[in-house]
Formats: structure tokens, C-alpha cells, sequence
């Protein structure tokens, strides 16, 4: 008997962690399927992955049926859900559907050959879109990013609603709000499934307006006394608009500070997003602003090292400058792993006598994602008979999968990254596993953990290097004493002897030990002089250093 089809859900990134959103749906019979992908983002590395710079998805499985990936679909142009597309588009190089905003965004991510350009179609809200057995018609949502969409997937065993990150607010600075009557249309048409961004499945309530944000900013600028510096992220340009009408109410000029923000505004302003605001100042005019009269809005909310707010806090900026009293604002969220070094720049500029305020201190920043009475909402909209929660951490998605049951939603299905989830026909299940996981990013290159030498890397940053050279006359004697350099040692033991010294010592009790007919076999000498040096350095200081030894057999 044929293998009937199935429509199956697959998420190799975002489930079951905060970031590297990819989704894979999949029609047809089982060893016949055709796919679509939405969405392909990254993570990005901590100190705990030195050298990486960004975590992509692992796309093996969906590589190997790259002939039968229909299309690519960008739900917006946040990192987490399209971060990783110039990287792994050439891989599978299926036609890619994103909105002119993510356009403009991708081709300003560097300066590129024609060649590079990655070919892309319009993805607008109302113009459906069929590659293979599904049709895909993308739906406004508002979001902390202009032109975020919903995709309502229609396929021949049913409608999927994939909403991205979404939240309600019936007042967006910039942009549409939440096409809640499409919403109730499909709801209508009958949804199968509802694949929901979980993200504040654990906040009660409703997310605060943007609008209500764009009140206590103003407020904040009005009564400030000095500067008023303003870090938020640099995609929300919505919020960016919020903080230069507000500037301009109170009178005051802004500037914008770090290379991702300008890049986002220029893009913004090709697509007119920002028609209705006066020109920025130029960053060589700041020192001619009085303080009473400058905005500054800049990036590095997160506590990036590189940023214009860290290098403020390091008073390493050339020409820009901030005085005593004047006020600092974080118009934004820690994404989990990030409070450390948020915390440490915020206790520098307070040391330089800077006021600093967060939404501990207002309403200065609200989650572009929806709390669970939006949530209930977005339920009694679509009426799915399936909910499959996205887009969180293990709590948040159980969190959401339990409000799904309390609002009797007849199946919630809880899956994790590498988790094939059958939507269609029969009981949602999961019916098989694909290989998933991370690969990395530094510099050009990108490969798995040990291909790109992470693990030997975090070996060094604990233990260090310690280098030796030997050179073997042909009796097999040393010919000069041989070189030890170390890196990442202390340099000294507890008595105050020389650590090098230490281990030079090591490396002669090892040749000299090794009678001078065994020492033929080189390679038995490299091994003894590296096990002698790790057990010296382990005696004096408790630690056994990466070796790299070199025999030399001169003639």
C-alpha cells in the first residue's frame, strides 16, 4: 500500500531555545515530501564559545532534500529569524520571499559583487504565494520591526496559521497594527493548526501600547537637565521614531551612534519610513549641540563590547562626550545571558556621575511579543484544533502549551528542535527525529563545533600554551638547549621561580632519561617531553597546559 500524505511540522532552530529560528513544513508521503522553510536566523556566541560570533541551525537535513525545498519564506528582519540567510542561502539557494524592509536590510548587511546578491521575491501582505502543494499568504502583524508578517499556510489536509512574533497593540509607532479581521476570516475558513509564538506565555495580561512607551520617553527628555542618550535596538526603528518626534517636541537636535543603527535608518528612510522626522545631526556637530539641546540614540543595549554605548562608558569615543547629570536610558529588554555585561556598563557610567534609567524606572521599553491574554485573543480568532507553541525556552513553551489546554484548545502538540510533528491526517504526533543542532561563525568561515576548533580554544583560555623545540644532533645528543615559550601561564611558581624555567628544567629530565639509542623514534620523544612538561606545570601551579612539542633531527 502507497504512503499516504502527510503535512509535518519540523523546527531545527527556536524551539526549545530563545533565538535561531528555522521551521521546516513538509507535504506528501513519507520518502516523498516537498518542503517550505520559514524563517532561518542565529544565536549569538557568549565568552562561553570564544572565537565564534554567531550559532547558526544546523540544515543538514533540509540540504540533503534541497531539491525538493519549494521556497524560503522570512517572516521579518530580526537576527533570530533571518540572521543566518546569507550564509546558508547558498547552500540550498531555493527561491527566498521577503518584505521590502528585509530586502533592504540583507543588501546593507555588506558591501557585495553583484554576483553575491542574493535574488530575492516580494513577500506583501494579501498576495498569496503557491510553490508546490502550499499556498502562503502573508498577514500584517505589528512587532518591534516594521513590516513583521504572519504566514496562513494553506495546504490540501488543512490551514497552518505560523504567526512569528506578533503582539497587539492597536497603536504601533510605525506600521499597521495586527490585521485582526484576516485573522478572523481564516478562523472561519478553519484552521488545523496554530504554530504560536511563546516568548511571554508566562506575563499575565497585555502588552503596553508603543504609544504608551513614546509617552515616557518624552517625558524622560523633556525634564532632563543635561544629554539624554537613548540605546534600544537598532532594528526598532519604530521606537527610533518615537525618540526623535519626542526630541523634537522638547526642542532638542539627535544624533545616531553605531553603524547597525545607521544602517537600519538608511534603509528605513529609502522605504519612507521616516519621512515625517527632521534630519539627524551629523556625528562631528555633537560637540557644537548645548547639553540641554542633544538626543543621542545609539546601539549596544545588550552590553556588546564593540558598541557606541560600551565605548562611552570606556570614554572611547573621539568626538562625542557626556558630562556629569547627564541621563542614560535602556529603552530595552536583557536577552537571557546578557545582564552580566548590561550590568557592568551601567556601573560605569554611574561612576562617571551619568543618571541612568530603566523600565525599572518607567515605561521606557515593551516586548514586541504577546503576553497570554493576546494570546487567548489570537486562540478565539483562528479556533485552531491544533496548537503547537514556537519561539521560547522549555518553560515558556510549557507555559504556553498549558494556557492552550486551559482555553480548550482540543490538541496541543509540544515539540523541540529535530522533532518531525505530524499535523495531518490522524492525532498530532511525533513520528520521526531529524538531525539538528549548531554550527558556528568566525570570521569567514563556518563549521561545527570541533571543525572550527572551539573546544580547543576554550581548553587554552583555561589552561594556556606552553611551546618547546629540541634539536638532536646525530648522535641523538641536544645541539643547544631547547626553547620553551609559554602563553597563558603564570609566570611565575609559589616560591618565585621562573615558570619557563620550570619547565625547561622538565624537558631536559625528559631527553635525558630516554636512553640515546630509543631516542631513534622521535615521535616517542615528543610524547615524553609533553607528558614531562604538563606533569611539571600540574605540580607548581595545579593545571595541565596544552603542548606542542618539536623534535629535530640535524645531521
Amino acid at each position: 500500500m502507497a504512503d499516504k500524505d502527510e503535512l509535518v511540522f519540523l523546527p531545527l532552530g527556536g524551539v526549545g531555545e530563545i533565538g535561531m529560528n528555522l521551521a521546516l513544513y513538509g507535504y506528501g508521503p513519507r520518502h516523498k515530501r516537498q518542503w517550505i522553510m520559514v524563517d532561518c536566523g542565529v544565536s549569538f556566541a557568549g565568552p562561553d564559545l570564544p572565537g565564534a560570533e554567531l550559532i547558526l541551525p544546523d540544515i543538514r537535513f533540509i540540504e540533503e532534500e534541497k531539491q525538493n525545498l519549494k521556497a524560503i519564506f522570512i517572516t521579518h528582519a530580526h537576527e533570530d529569524h533571518y540572521g543566518a540567510v546569507r550564509d546558508l542561502w547558498p547552500r540550498l539557494k531555493a527561491p527566498l520571499y521577503v518584505s521590502p524592509f528585509t530586502e533592504g536590510l540583507l543588501e546593507a548587511k555588506g558591501d557585495y559583487d553583484k554576483a553575491d546578491r542574493i535574488p530575492v521575491q516580494m513577500l506583501l501582505p494579501g498576495r498569496q504565494i503557491t510553490v508546490g502543494p502550499f499556498t502562503v499568504e502573508p498577514v500584517n502583524v505589528a512587532h518591534s520591526i516594521p513590516e513583521a508578517m504572519s504566514l496562513i499556510i494553506r495546504t490540501p489536509l488543512g490551514n497552518v496559521v505560523h504567526t512569528g512574533d506578533w503582539k497587539i497593540d492597536p497603536e504601533p509607532s510605525l506600521g499597521k497594527p495586527t490585521d485582526d479581521a484576516r485573522f478572523r476570516e481564516i478562523g472561519e475558513e478553519g484552521v488545523l493548526a496554530l504554530i504560536c509564538d511563546s516568548t511571554n506565555a508566562q506575563r499575565e495580561g497585555v502588552s503596553p501600547s508603543e504609544l504608551d512607551v513614546s509617552r515616557g520617553l518624552e517625558e524622560i527628555i523633556t525634564k532632563a537637565e543635561g544629554r539624554v542618550a537613548i540605546t534600544t535596538f537598532s532594528s526598532n526603528v519604530g521606537r527610533i521614531k518615537s525618540i526623535a518626534m519626542a526630541a523634537e517636541k522638547a526642542g532638542r537636535e539627535v544624533l545616531l551612534l553605531g553603524s547597525s543603527m545607521r544602517r537600519v535608518t538608511d534603509v528605513a528612510k529609502q522605504l519612507h519610513m521616516l519621512d515625517d522626522i527632521k534630519p539627524f545631526v551629523a556625528e562631528d556637530e555633537f560637540g557644537y549641540l548645548p547639553r540641554q539641546n542633544a538626543v543621542v540614540i545609539l546601539t549596544g543595549s545588550q552590553g556588546e563590547a564593540r558598541a557606541a554605548l560600551a565605548k562611552i562608558a570606556r570614554d572611547e569615543m573621539r568626538n562625542i562626550g557626556f558630562t556629569k547629570g547627564d541621563t542614560f536610558v535602556f529603552s530595552s529588554r536583557a536577552i537571557p545571558g546578557n545582564e552580566k555585561a548590561i550590568l557592568d556598563i551601567k556601573n560605569a557610567l554611574i561612576d562617571q556621575g551619568m543618571i541612568v534609567l530603566t523600565d525599572a524606572d518607567g515605561l521606557v521599553h515593551v516586548s514586541g511579543h504577546p503576553r497570554r491574554s493576546e494570546l487567548k485573543q489570537m486562540y478565539d480568532w483562528v479556533k485552531p484544533q491544533i496548537l503547537v507553541p514556537v519561539h521560547g525556552e522549555a518553560a515558556h513553551l510549557r507555559a504556553h502549551a498549558d494556557l492552550g489546554r486551559q482555553c480548550g484548545i482540543p490538541e496541543v502538540a509540544e515539540v523541540r528542535n529535530g522533532g518531525i510533528l505530524r499535523l495531518a491526517p490522524g492525532p498530532a504526533e511525533i513520528i520521526d527525529e531529524a538531525p539538528f543542532g549548531r554550527i558556528f561563525k568566525d570570521g569567514n568561515l563556518i563549521g561545527d563545533f570541533d571543525e572550527m576548533g572551539i573546544g580547543d580554544r576554550r581548553k587554552l583560555s583555561y589552561v594556556g600554551h606552553v611551546a618547546v623545540n629540541v634539536l638532536l644532533d646525530g648522535r641523538y645528543d641536544f645541539i643547544d638547549d631547547p626553547d620553551v615559550s609559554a602563553f597563558g601561564l603564570p609566570a611565575f611558581d609559589e616560591a618565585g621561580d621562573e615558570m619557563e624555567d620550570i619547565l625547561y628544567d622538565a624537558v631536559l629530565g625528559a631527553v635525558e632519561s630516554i636512553p640515546r639509542v630509543k631516542r631513534k623514534d622521535l615521535d616517542m620523544v615528543k610524547e615524553a617531553v609533553r607528558r614531562s612538561v604538563r606533569a611539571a606545570a600540574n605540580q607548581v601551579w595545579g593545571k595541565k597546559p596544552i603542548v606542542t612539542v618539536f623534535v629535530t633531527r640535524i645531521q
